[in-house]
């Protein structure tokens, strides 16, 4: 699934492509995506002008001129394809995890507008696309998510307050979005390495310091990552076909087995399952 740093790349690559355009047509070609897509939904967005695109947590937010939005969520497998008017680029794939070029199979919606389009793909059908009245109704949408990593209100105080007397592991919070939003299994690892914290320590026992960490590390971590184009599981490519190169940077997700990166730590890194997650941590400095 993907995580803040890959939606955001999907994001940039986006603003500088469709906005200030206007939405000529809408294709729907399959409506049962996680949330039906309902019957008016082409009419809701045809001529509308998008001001900007910008994102929340792992949300992809189309912003119109007439102060109405369109949420969209790339789930599981989603990508999105810049396809320019008669003229089919070698890359298409503004998106992670799927193949760089246009799929022939499960192109489920086709946004036109005069000179490109856009198209959503995916597989497994675990994206959505909700179009958004207004602005309250948009904070509505997200008041039962924490904040990001890079809001201020993400501090000691809030990480204090969040954790008293909560006997759940840290690893989980980190991927609880109703705690943080925009980390997912990934970064999660990462970050707790980097803070020298067991991801199974209950979150009730970490120290001011070891709190203060988490929020450093996470914002650098996923600054990092976005810096580097995100991370390149399964054949991320951007607009550019261009693989993100954030998976040279990892320190302990996916490297089972494999020797600490850390000075003078002689430990190993061991993977284990939490919240049927997969966790990698070092076995010696993050104990």
């Amino acid at each position: 699934m993907p995580e803040l740093p890959e939606v955001e790349i999907v994001k940039q690559s986006l603003s500088k492509k469709i906005e200030q355009k206007k939405i000529k047509k809408v294709i729907i070609k399959n409506r049962n995506l996680r949330f039906k897509i309902p019957q008016k939904f082409e009419e809701l967005l045809q001529n509308k002008i998008i001001k900007k695109v910008t994102r929340f947590s792992k949300y992809l937010i189309l912003n119109f001129s007439d102060d109405s939005f369109c949420l969209i969520h790339l789930g599981m497998s989603g990508t999105i394809h810049l396809v320019k008017k008669n003229n089919l680029n070698k890359f298409t794939n503004a998106s992670f995890y799927n193949s760089p070029n246009l799929p022939k199979k499960h192109n489920h919606v086709e946004i036109q507008f005069q000179d490109l389009k856009i198209i959503y793909n995916d597989p497994r059908r675990f994206g959505f696309f909700k179009f958004i009245n207004n602005k309250q109704e948009l904070i509505n949408r997200f008041s039962h998510l924490g904040p990001e990593p890079f809001f201020k209100n993400f501090n000691l105080k809030y990480l204090l307050k969040y954790f008293f007397n909560k006997k759940k592991d840290i690893k989980s919070f980190l991927i609880d979005q109703k705690f943080v939003s925009g980390i997912g299994n990934i970064y999660a690892s990462e970050i707790l390495f980097l803070s020298k914290i067991s991801p199974t320590t209950y979150a009730m026992k970490l120290s001011r310091e070891e709190c203060k960490k988490i929020i450093t590390f996470s914002k650098s971590v996923l600054n990092k990552a976005i810096q580097k184009g995100g991370s390149s599981i399964r054949d991320f490519k951007n607009i550019s076909g261009e693989n993100g190169n954030f998976q040279k940077e990892f320190k302990v997700y996916q490297r089972e087995n494999l020797n600490c990166l850390r000075n003078k730590c002689s430990g190993k890194i061991k993977k284990i399952f939490i919240s049927n997650r997969s966790t990698f941590f070092c076995n010696t400095c993050q104990k």
